[in-house]
């Protein structure tokens, strides 16, 4: 079966970068504004890390042409709402949102100062209902809260989507928040404040259609080591254009002297994050004239667990579209 996908639409919320282009060169590291980007309707209550998924979320189904309005950051999807999943991927989006809940169970020996507004927050899959109510997405709906390779084992759950037949789209969104909860669990000094989404779609490369996508995913696989990893996905190293290295520097690779690609952002720990931008990375790298495959890897020797998505650079759109659009 074909498991190679198109990435038909990015949407970028990460500080110093609005766009895909955004992520390969960064710029001045401000905090993302939800609000001035989509609006303050609809963002009172929410966690800071959904806020961050439905501006990325709006971008990438913006475009990838599937919003009636694409002026509008509150428009439902102009296709069948049905054939719309959702994979989100986030390993403290709603960590702040218990703590504040358990201290004041804690506090007051009892739930009853516990606002039932701000009780949605605490359930680890309110990104992905809240992106999903407000665009309208009726598909399947999953979270992945897996540690380190959460975003890459988000993009392979979509393909299983779409493979299965569940779904002709998946919205696939990861997001983290930084605040002093989160550093203090996770041991750092710093974590990525910011979302990422793409939208994934079955390849169909002789279409007759006006664009390409912006990159094409030709496999996913997991394993206990970086060297099974490229075992299983069979790629040559030595064919690889480029590849990135997971947030936990392997001290081996099979990869002999070539340098790994570098993200060009200092947003400290990524968690989920990192295998979609690590994707937007090598889609912004294309884009500019870069070629063939590269390798996403995520994943922590400590839990013993690596997974890799190998990502292609686009076919250029039939010459007939590309004159006419000259």
């Amino acid at each position: 079966m074909n498991e190679r996908l198109f990435v038909t639409g990015i949407g970028v919320a990460v500080p110093g970068a609005a766009d895909r282009d955004g992520v390969l060169s960064p710029g001045v590291p401000e905090p993302v504004d939800p609000a001035d980007r989509i609006g303050r309707k609809g963002l009172r209550y929410k966690d800071r890390a959904t806020q961050l998924a439905l501006v990325a979320a709006y971008e990438a189904l913006r475009d990838a042409d599937l919003l009636a309005d694409p002026d509008d950051a509150k428009s439902h999807v102009a296709v069948d709402a049905a054939s719309v999943a959702v994979v989100a991927a986030s390993n403290y989006g709603s960590l702040d949102s218990v703590t504040a809940t358990v201290d004041t169970i804690q506090r007051d020996n009892s739930t009853r100062l516990v606002s039932p507004i701000t009780t949605p927050n605490l359930s680890s899959n309110v990104i992905a209902s809240e992106v999903a109510i407000r665009y309208g997405l009726r598909g399947p709906n999953l979270t992945v809260c897996n540690g380190a390779t959460g975003g890459l084992d988000a993009l392979r759950w979509a393909g299983s989507l779409l493979r299965a037949g569940r779904a002709e789209r998946v919205l696939v969104v990861a997001a983290e928040p930084d605040n002093e909860i989160v550093r203090s669990f996770a041991g750092v000094a710093r974590v990525l404040d910011g979302a990422v989404a793409v939208v994934l779609e079955p390849a169909d490369e002789d279409a007759d259609s006006p664009r390409s996508p912006h990159a094409v995913l030709a496999g996913a696989r997991r394993a206990a080591t970086v060297d099974d990893l490229v075992d299983r996905l069979g790629v040559e190293p030595a064919a690889l254009a480029g590849w990135y290295e997971p947030e936990a520097a392997v001290q081996q690779h099979p990869f002999g002297v070539a340098e790994p690609f570098v993200l060009g952002g200092d947003w400290g720990t990524s968690s989920s994050v990192l295998g979609l931008l690590q994707c937007v990375d090598a889609a912004a790298r294309f884009h500019a004239g870069g070629t063939g495959t590269v390798l996403a890897v995520c994943g922590d020797q400590a839990d013993g667990a690596y997974c890799g998505v190998l990502v292609e650079a686009p076919r250029p759109p039939h010459a007939e579209h590309a004159s006419s659009a000259g």
